[in-house]
């Protein structure tokens, strides 16, 4: 029983840290818009209406420290940047989808309950 309880415990403290992450203003979006591919970070910033400059660029950082997306410095002059899902960012895709299902699917509820 002690290990059943420790690990719910665990299992609890990985879902809350997972949600929170996703959860955060604008994550979902800006993994949502790399889905199509590498994008330059300007791409980013006016493809995500309202979203500031500090804003886009905290985000990006805690993307890449969570292992969901690259950075790459291209060489050329001037010197850009340009970010890219790892595998376990595009992994996300399947969360996202269920999420997007999930919410298609309370949307109809709701409606069909007014």
């Amino acid at each position: 029983m002690k290990q059943y309880e420790e690990h719910k415990e665990y299992s609890c403290e990985l879902y809350r840290s997972a949600i929170e992450f996703i959860g955060k203003r604008w994550t979902g979006i800006i993994v949502y818009q790399l889905f199509e591919g590498p994008k330059r970070y300007h791409e980013l910033l006016n493809a995500i209406e309202g979203i500031s400059d500090r804003l886009l660029s905290e985000r990006l950082k805690d993307l890449e420290q969570e292992g969901l997306l690259t950075k790459h410095v291209l060489t050329e002059a001037p010197k850009k940047v340009e970010y890219e899902l790892t595998p376990l960012g595009y992994e996300f895709k399947d969360v996202f989808q269920a999420v997007m299902n999930w919410a298609v699917k309370k949307e109809q509820f709701m409606r069909g309950n007014k």
